[in-house]
């Protein structure tokens, strides 16, 4: 399904009833990430979940894809379907947009999921690597970015134990454009630092995280719960960076028991 949306035409699904639970999803993926949890969550919520500019099905934009706009995308996407509040789940990249989320559109929050993310902005020496690898994908094609990223997107356990869903990673990257890819580096490289609105945050939240990932380990989401009040968090045992995939019924499990928590 196709929206316009803020100047774009957005590729969307959305299922079930209920409830609403907004996905935001991870960079260099799409929508098809949360294929797993919109069949498990569907029966009790509304499952809405979108591709960023770039990605999937959204062409990109001719500037870099800040998550304000990723967030503001999912704020009109909720507008377009008529839903007032939702939980807005987000990993990764989907979680920095989740934090400009809070920030931008307080009034559609009815509680928040932190899946493999950070508060914090990043280094120079990150922002300098993620121009670097920017400039390398224009150049090379997505290739450079699945050499780039695929070795640390999964845990160890999924490397030795699941190489077909290793292949369906590096797949979704080469098919994703090129210039959707630098412009989400880009965007990702500015983005602003969290963490000192995380006290702030009045909803519920529940910060999940792979008790293998490397590039958001469980410490970083240790110290979201200690700044977040009332939040609590999961760790989903042999999954790394994007822990959804790599364990899906322990995701499952801990979001749907999330979602269902009186409010």
């Amino acid at each position: 399904m196709r929206a316009t949306l803020g100047g774009a035409e957005i590729e969307y699904d959305v299922r079930g009833a209920g409830p609403a639970v907004l996905f935001l999803h991870a960079f260099p993926l799409g929508l098809s990430m949360w294929d797993a949890a919109a069949d498990a969550l569907a029966g009790r919520h509304r499952v809405v979940r979108f591709d960023a500019r770039g990605f999937g099905g959204t062409p990109p934009d001719d500037e870099p894809l800040t998550m304000e706009r990723i967030a503001d995308d999912g704020a009109a996407l909720l507008g377009f379907l008529g839903i007032e509040k939702a939980v807005v789940a987000g990993c990764s990249m989907g979680g920095y947009a989740a934090f400009a989320f809070v920030r931008r559109h307080p009034e559609k929050l009815a509680g928040l999921v932190l899946q493999d993310t950070r508060a914090g902005a990043d280094t120079e020496e990150a922002r300098a690597n993620r121009a670097s690898l920017a400039a390398r994908v224009l150049e090379e094609g997505a290739s450079a970015a699945a050499e780039a990223l695929l070795p640390k997107l999964v845990g160890e356990t999924t490397r030795r134990e699941n190489p077909d869903l290793v292949e369906w990673l590096r797949e979704r990257i080469l098919a994703a454009s090129p210039l959707g890819i630098a412009q989400a580096l880009h965007g990702l490289g500015a983005r602003p630092d969290s963490r000192e609105m995380l006290g702030r945050i009045s909803v519920l939240t529940l910060v999940v995280v792979g008790e293998e990932d490397v590039l958001t380990p469980p410490a970083e989401a240790e110290a979201m719960v200690a700044a977040i009040p009332g939040s609590r968090v999961a760790v989903i045992p042999r999954a790394g960076h994007l822990s959804n995939l790599e364990n899906p019924a322990a995701f499952n499990n801990a979001v749907a028991g999330f979602l269902d928590a009186p409010r």
